[in-house]
């Protein structure tokens, strides 16, 4: 895996990172064999559960507050972050039930909410998400004090920090899996750490020992692009015009991509007019009779 990442870091830009179910059936049309991605285990992988990066400034997402000698994943199965009474973080088994602190960021302000229901991590997620914004980040010492103070000071609660054991080659946070049903979520101990997917068997992962031969998959840095269809209505100024005529749908076109230019959209975007059953693009729209209103 090491040197497919290598070669897809010089020729390319890293090895795939497949973000959700279009990237796999894409792939799965394309591949049919097993081939190395971009995932790999790594144990202290700790991300919020609030993904959205347009809600952190530079370093936020990194900004820890453990008490001393955590986070310690005993036993291996400690994976979802709490806040002590003082302030301090401790990683724990996510079924544990506590107290939850969920936040609002739908307006000027951010707002905390504490849950008095004791719940799990997982429930207390999903809580926060159907009825706040999601499971609180913390991204400084301020809003640490601030989580604090909306806290109930005599129990523990849920934030949003998570340890997610695997991570992707080029740094991407996609929580999209695939995995093959017999395939552990942890790494039992072997050199099982590296993540292929079989294409031969609907593009499953697998894990597999590092160093290991196998096909792999790069990806390079072509912009994401996306197609919308929209109908317009349109008024004609003089009876005499004629919509169909190539020559007016493409003054048309140029007059709208000006106006979308006007309004911030970017100049990459290209227009065109889809033809119906018929060969033409334009018809004239029929105006109902009264009784029909």
């Amino acid at each position: 895996m090491a040197e497919a990442q290598r070669h897809c870091r010089e020729k390319y830009i890293d090895l795939a990172t497949i973000r959700d179910l279009e990237d796999l059936n894409t792939l799965k049309r394309t591949i049919h064999s097993r081939a190395w991605i971009g995932l790999y285990h790594y144990v202290d992988n700790w991300r919020w559960s609030l993904s959205n990066t347009s809600f952190y400034n530079p370093g936020e997402t990194e900004f820890r507050l453990w008490k001393t000698g955590e986070p310690d994943n005993k036993n291996n199965d400690e994976h979802c972050s709490a806040m002590l009474l003082n302030g301090r973080w401790i990683d724990l088994q996510c079924e544990k039930p506590f107290m939850s602190m969920c936040f609002d960021d739908r307006g000027p302000n951010k707002t905390y909410v504490l849950i008095n229901t004791w719940m799990t991590w997982t429930k207390a997620q999903s809580y926060c998400r159907e009825h706040h914004t999601d499971l609180v980040s913390v991204r400084n010492l301020e809003e640490n004090q601030m989580v604090l103070s909306e806290a109930d000071p005599g129990a523990y609660i849920w934030i949003g920090l998570f340890r997610d054991p695997w991570k992707w080659s080029d740094g991407s946070d996609y929580s999209f899996r695939n995995w093959n049903p017999v395939e552990p979520r942890e790494p039992d101990g072997s050199f099982e750490t590296c993540v292929a997917a079989d294409f031969s068997a609907d593009g499953q992962w697998e894990t597999l020992d590092c160093n290991e031969k196998s096909a792999f998959i790069c990806y390079s840095d072509v912009a994401h692009v996306s197609k919308r269809v929209v109908k317009v209505r349109l008024v004609k100024s003089s009876s005499s015009l004629d919509l169909n005529d190539p020559v007016v749908m493409e003054d048309l076109l140029k007059k709208l991509k000006q106006r979308l230019k006007d309004q911030g959209l970017n100049e990459d975007v290209k227009l065109s007019w889809k033809k119906q059953s018929d060969g033409k693009v334009f018809h004239k729209e029929e105006k109902k009779r009264r009784d029909e209103l």
